[in-house]
């Protein structure tokens, strides 16, 4: 038969096919199983309303044949079939999709339950990604003929008379040969054919069939001797690969914690089970159905650039995307799971989303479901919940802080933080319940460990106050805290501000007319510190220690830790400033030797600058000057 050219601008469209809107050569597989799955689904449909088809839904099935001989790849089904007024149409024509119409024609109707994947009418297509020559051989169902499609690209087709036996469809595909690093023999393995069913449609509904070879050791006879080598019988027998069943649409009910893990662990190649689980269906305006679990264990690459958010994208049991981000947010990016919905508004090529509100939509409930069972395991299961933080804790203060604290309200509830009165790790709403009506702030202090904080001179005076302070011990912590302001309408207060502790009128004054009368030995103090020190001023916070070192402007010592740390980072300093404990022993020498003995006095103010440097985990700008000074007041 004469070859027919394709309608519309072929070469220019088929080329874009081919090479422009498939990102990888595997997609092939997915599109031409899908379309077979469409073609099964248009007669089962008939099925339900005919009985001469005589099939039930236990009869349908797609195979795939693959022959090394040939170098070609056979994808059958025994389906609906096409006429060849439908191979015309629908084959030669790009971008005509017969599913798109049988689908229009159920919507209008009352069977709107049947799923049909394929609407665009270019999946078929990209069989020309990895086949030099495709052939189609398809009977349709009620007609006694057979036809046969036949292409090698944009140059054109033909459609002649066939033979075959039963209604449906055979595709087959002349592999490519292997160039410029393509290996096309690959889509010959039955192994890597098993994989690409697996990944990419694990559930379609129908079983997917191929034929594989097995080898067993046969039975050692019994009058065997000691030279007998076992031997080996090879059998040949059709297996299906695919699961079909997904199990997010079963009922709740009717699954196990342990197929929820299994799922888990196998989807996602994790050796632990998943802390919890949400199973959700939902029904509307969008409908969707949904696996989400929450990991034991942060992955290797979890805090790594490396690292790719997401869930898996399925659209009706086909797997569109592996890792589709728009619907987690950054703060819960440790979830893991999968989403099926028909709703989705596809590109294309089927491979990625288009951004509209049913994709929206769906990821805002998924925000709320996820906090949900957080809440919930925070509530329920207190152990759980610190295993969880153990691994993804930071991630949820840096949700905090993130896009300016936008999101702060979502999570503050979820966050952890160590505390002087609570043996573990306590919320922000314990903390507040604690509370006494006097209190006026959240109190908090920064330090490398609990212990540390703890130990600093100026928590002294709020904990002998009776007051809870909340030790940060994460280099996050202090920005989250600075982002929240405020919990329950109590202002958060570090240890270290003079106005961490309401102070009378009568105080105020004192401690202004210490400070001028101390101002010959602030004075002398900076002098003999010059730039290492913003400020030299009397202590409004320490009760017992001599000095500390505290920051005197928003940057605090950590903060400028943590800047430390980030790459690329312009350092930035905290103002350091020394304040001094006019009442303790060691200040009152200063003083005494500030009026006898210059020298001396310079080594005290640079001996209590190195105390309190070392006691807020600063280091020393000059470790050997620091010995020789501690050695020259002892001789």
């Amino acid at each position: 038969m004469a070859k027919k050219q394709f309608k519309t601008e072929s070469k220019r469209l088929l080329d874009l096919m081919v090479n422009s809107i498939y990102t990888h050569k595997d997609i092939f597989l997915r599109e031409l199983v899908s379309n077979a799955s469409d073609a099964i689904d248009k007669l089962a449909y008939l099925a339900l309303t005919d009985e001469k088809v005589g099939l039930n839904r236990g009869d349908f099935q797609i195979t795939l044949v693959p022959d090394k001989a040939s170098r070609t790849l056979t994808i059958s089904d025994n389906g609906m079939g096409m006429t060849a007024e439908d191979l015309e149409k629908n084959l030669g024509t790009i971008a005509k999709s017969g599913s798109l119409q049988f689908k229009q024609a159920l919507d209008e109707g009352e069977a709107k339950d049947v799923d049909i994947i394929g609407q665009f009418g270019v999946g078929f297509y990209s069989a020309f990604m990895v086949a030099d020559e495709v052939t189609v051989t398809s009977r349709a169902y009620g007609e006694p003929d057979a036809h046969r499609w036949h292409s090698k690209g944009a140059d054109g087709y033909t459609v002649d008379d066939a033979q075959r036996d039963a209604p449906g469809t055979d595709v087959v595909l002349k592999l490519k040969e292997n160039a410029d690093g393509e290996d096309y023999d690959r889509y010959l393995d039955p192994h890597v054919l098993m994989g690409l069913v697996k990944k990419h449609s694990d559930y379609i509904r129908y079983p997917i069939r191929m034929e594989l070879e097995h080898t067993h050791e046969l039975p050692r006879p019994d009058d065997a001797g000691d030279d007998y080598k076992p031997q080996y019988e090879t059998h040949r027998e059709w297996e299906t690969l695919n699961s079909m069943q997904p199990l997010w649409n079963r009922p709740k009910k009717d699954v196990t914690k342990e197929e929820y893990d299994q799922f888990y662990q196998e989807k996602f190649g994790d050796w632990q089970p998943p802390l919890a689980v949400t199973h959700l269906a939902a029904e509307g305006a969008v409908s969707y159905k949904a696996l989400l679990y929450i990991p034991a264990q942060a992955p290797y690459d979890y805090f790594t650039r490396d690292f790719e958010k997401g869930l898996q994208l399925y659209s009706s049991g086909v797997l569109i995307m592996d890792k589709c981000g728009e619907l987690l947010p950054e703060h819960f990016r440790f979830v893991r799971g999968v989403v099926d919905s028909p709703d989705f508004s596809l590109n294309i090529s089927r491979e990625i989303l288009q951004q509209d509100r049913q994709l929206t939509a769906i990821a805002a409930n998924l925000e709320k479901k996820i906090k949900a069972e957080l809440e919930k395991l925070l509530k329920d299961d207190r152990e759980k919940y610190l295993t969880f933080w153990k691994a993804f804790g930071p991630q949820l203060k840096y949700g905090v802080v993130n896009e300016f604290g936008v999101h702060k309200d979502l999570l503050k509830d979820l966050l952890l933080f160590w505390s002087s009165k609570s043996e573990g790790m306590s919320t922000l709403r314990e903390y507040r319940d604690r509370m006494s009506e006097s209190q006026q702030f959240i109190y908090y202090v920064r330090g490398e460990s609990k212990e540390k904080a703890a130990a600093l001179p100026q928590t002294e005076r709020i904990l002998d106050a009776g007051f809870e302070v909340l030790y940060l011990t994460e280099d996050i912590d202090e920005f989250a805290i600075q982002t929240l302001n405020d919990y329950d309408g109590k202002v958060f207060k570090s240890v270290s501000d003079p106005g961490a502790l309401p102070e009378t009128d009568a105080q105020k004054a004192e401690a202004e007319k210490q400070s001028e009368e101390a101002k010959p030995l602030l004075d002398f103090c900076k002098e003999t510190l010059g730039e290492a020190v913003k400020e030299v001023r009397v202590s409004r916070i320490l009760k017992s220690a001599p000095v500390c070192m505290t920051a005197g402007g928003p940057m605090s010592f950590e903060m400028e830790r943590y800047f430390e740390k980030v790459e690329g980072q312009a350092p930035m300093k905290a103002e350091r400033v020394l304040e001094l404990n006019l009442d303790h022993p060691a200040v009152k020498a200063l003083q005494a030797a500030l009026g006898s003995d210059k020298e001396k006095a310079e080594k005290y103010v640079k001996l209590l600058h190195a105390q309190a440097c070392l006691a807020a985990g600063l280091e020393l700008t000059d470790v050997a000057e620091y010995t020789e000074l501690v050695c020259s007041l002892m001789e």
